[in-house]
């Protein structure tokens, strides 16, 4: 199952996707890492669902990526009497404390931590931003807000804050249930949602510890406003351009997109786009030509991976959605500029062991035009600081951990393989041309650049090189 593209590919799975054939089918079109979204999953659908990825994983004898992205805060409002209200522009409108029904003058606001964080000033929100809001007057009780973008407000509807700090953590107590939930049945990656400061960060990977790799999703200005401690604390990124879109103006969307793939690559942490990619797709076998070109966009960027989440969770064409968005990240590939923005792109490796080996063993096989790089990893950080370099040549990985390779499926370039540690320098260099050929990455004959830390399976220890050739039946002995 050996993918024919260096960027990977993320599916949600849901009510389109949620029988074993549809998942074993998606595996097969090209899905890398599966993401179960816990805004809409019980524990025991969570359960469910690994059960089923796990089961495709042995059938096919691949390593694949699970990814429980946790709710996050759902801030509303409450309901009106005789839903929807018609607001009028200039309109003074209040958010109070009061559970009654609202009307035309106020509506209930049950997040007291709301109440007590705007300011006069601040802009409010309301259903997905179609409507918008000023602060005029403020304090814990009530708060009066003056309506700038008209429209009908109705029962439930979503509050987005864009200028205000929220006190309360990213963590709600649905958000730790579902996390414990997560971690007690094996899955890879953790996504946290509306991150804001890098303290959410930190609560999650010290309830994780290390079960899981945490992955931000970056969809707040006040994640922006704080991105490279967040991004420091982070395992993964997640630009999540729905959210994103609506508490900051669009047109500066695409520009922090850039911005944050290309810190992401510097500090050798995958980087994920989501929201809205192949979006037609959910009622359309075919997606816009604008579609096309945004995947496009993002993987000739040097993305890790682009996802898919309505499209594969509550589609008409889930697994045409999978397929379409793999063969536009095999074309991109394919094409002579992808290579050299990819090179433009890189910056000086870190003053480390690791990454002055992982640069040299890029250039190395660039210049001697070698079949792969061969990385030996007990934690995966081998892998991921030579995926930095974003090299011509694939990345095998090899590694004794199953967890390990799981969370490489994410990782640009990578291709894990399980098995044993070499006894010595001289197995690991026999081992390493044997899985090389058995995975089709080289043929006999053929050479390949194999990276390891001495002595084995210790993380990181990354400091030898050994360019070995591939034989006809490369065994190790005994």
């Amino acid at each position: 199952m050996r993918r024919n593209r260096r960027t990977k590919l993320i599916a949600t799975l849901g009510p389109a996707s949620e029988d074993l054939a549809i998942v074993r089918q998606l595996f097969q079109a090209g899905v890398d890492v599966f993401r179960i979204n816990m805004s809409h999953s019980s524990h025991a659908v969570l359960a469910q669902r690994v059960q089923q990825i796990r089961a495709i994983e042995a059938e096919f004898n691949r390593p694949i990526g699970i990814l429980a992205d946790l709710q996050g805060p759902k801030l509303r409002v409450g309901t009106f009497a005789a839903p929807p209200v018609m607001l009028e522009k200039g309109q003074r409108f209040v958010l109070d404390s009061d559970p009654a029904p609202g009307d035309a003058t106020r509506v209930h606001l049950p997040h007291p931590e709301i109440l007590a964080a705007l300011r006069p000033g601040h802009r409010v929100l309301i259903d997905d931003g179609k409507l918008l809001f000023v602060v005029r007057e403020a304090d814990p009780e009530r708060v009066e807000i003056e309506v700038e973008v008209a429209g009908a407000i109705s029962n439930k509807k979503g509050v987005s804050l864009p200028d205000t700090l929220l006190p309360s953590s990213a963590l709600t107590d649905k958000d730790r249930s579902d996390l414990v939930a997560a971690l007690e049945a094996g899955v890879d990656w953790i996504a946290l949602s509306f991150v804001q400061r890098p303290d959410d960060v930190a609560e999650v990977r010290k309830i994780a510890r290390g079960r899981a790799l945490v992955m931000s999703k970056l969809e707040k200005p006040q994640a922006i406003e704080r991105l490279d401690e967040i991004m420091e604390l982070s395992d993964a990124l997640m630009v999540a351009r729905g959210d994103l879109g609506v508490e900051m103006p669009l047109e500066v969307v695409p520009g922090l997109q850039k911005r944050i793939t290309r810190m992401a690559r510097k500090l050798g942490k995958p980087v994920v786009i989501a929201t809205q990619m192949l979006e037609s797709m959910i009622q359309s076998p075919t997606p816009t030509r604008a579609e096309v070109s945004d995947v496009a966009t993002a993987v000739f960027e040097g993305a890790d991976a682009v996802m898919l989440s309505a499209e594969s969770a509550a589609g008409k064409y889930p697994i045409t959605a999978v397929e379409t968005m793999s063969r536009i990240a095999e074309a991109v590939e394919r094409d002579p500029n992808y290579t050299v923005l990819l090179a433009g792109q890189r910056t000086a490796p870190e003053p480390t062991g690791a990454d002055a080996i992982a640069a040299a063993a890029r250039s190395v096989a660039e210049t001697l035009d070698l079949r792969a790089i061969v990385a030996w990893t007990a934690s995966g950080a081998t892998a991921l600081r030579i995926a930095r370099e974003r090299p011509y040549p694939p990345i095998l990985t090899l590694t004794t951990s199953h967890h390990t390779a799981r969370r490489l499926a994410l990782v640009w370039g990578v291709h894990a393989v399980v098995g044993e540690d070499p006894r010595d320098v001289d197995d690991m260099a026999r081992l390493g041309a044997q899985v090389a050929r058995e995975q089709e990455f080289a043929n006999p004959g053929q050479r390949v650049i194999l990276v390891a830390g001495v002595p084995f399976g210790t993380p990181g220890a990354t400091n030898m090189l050994r360019i070995a050739f591939v034989g006809a039946g490369d065994r190790p002995p005994g």
